[in-house]
């Protein structure tokens, strides 16, 4: 785990304050980790999704993958259908190929394919949880994480995508972050799930920084700084509103 954290570490700008920590491990603080957590792994698996939709197939790719988050979207937001149905859930069945002119296509494909099959995998390993500790699913609001880290995105392009990816890496290496200091504070079966997710999420925040490297074709040392900047105040700074990626509770 230590091989696996060091360059995580080293990439982020802040540890998890102490303060988050604490009001983690408070029992009645289980439900809207396992809650905020399971719509995380959705929103991650669609963000990858409107990257592929946008940049990289045509038409009738993009609506295979939107009948592919379909049931999970029906029972996140809609609530329609089962749980246990979601496990039979089949990914796409075509392979994707690149629009033409993309030099980047088939690479962001790949890579992002990938990442959301184990973000959609994540989401129904949580519902399994969430049934063992008799937690049933309800909505919940957003944490002002995400919006937050978006909020800096330059709007015309290429340097819309590069930072979208850019704020991808961040939001999955402090994932993984949390996910290594909650392991010990949390029962055994949590942990050893957290501890077995920190291998893909290591893994998708370097292919995201490997793509926005790719794509601007220059060096982002800068652009990568500013936002780690941007991530560490989010992280540190006063938050009312605790959540799996809040700041610092008030």
């Amino acid at each position: 785990m230590d091989l696996i954290l060091a360059p995580i570490t080293n990439f982020l700008h802040c540890e998890t304050p102490q303060s988050w920590l604490d009001e983690a491990q408070k029992p009645e603080n289980l439900k809207v980790i396992l809650l905020d957590h399971l719509i995380c792994e959705l929103k991650a698996g669609q963000s990858a999704m409107f990257l592929i939709r946008k940049y990289a197939v045509d038409k009738e790719s993009g609506d295979a993958l939107l009948a592919w988050f379909k049931p999970y979207e029906d029972f996140a937001y809609r609530k329609i259908g089962d749980w246990q149905s979601l496990g039979q859930v089949k990914g796409v069945s075509k392979s994707m190929l690149p629009k033409s002119g993309t030099a980047y296509g088939q690479d962001l494909i790949d890579k992002m394919v990938l990442l959301i099959k184990e973000e959609l995998h994540h989401f129904y390993q949580v519902l399994e949880i969430m049934a063992e500790y008799n937690i049933p699913y309800e909505t919940i609001s957003s944490s002002r994480y995400a919006k937050g880290l978006l909020s800096h995105v330059i709007t015309h392009e290429p340097h819309t995508l590069i930072d979208k990816l850019i704020c991808g890496a961040y939001i999955e290496a402090r994932s993984c972050e949390r996910f290594a200091k909650l392991a010990p504070l949390v029962d055994k079966r949590l942990g050893d799930f957290y501890v077995s997710l920190l291998r893909s999420e290591a893994r998708h925040y370097q292919d995201y920084l490997a793509l926005a490297e790719q794509i601007a074709g220059h060096d982002i040392s800068d652009r990568v700084r500013y936002f780690g900047v941007m991530e560490a105040d989010l992280i540190l700074s006063a938050d009312n509103d605790f959540k799996f990626h809040s700041g610092a509770p008030e």
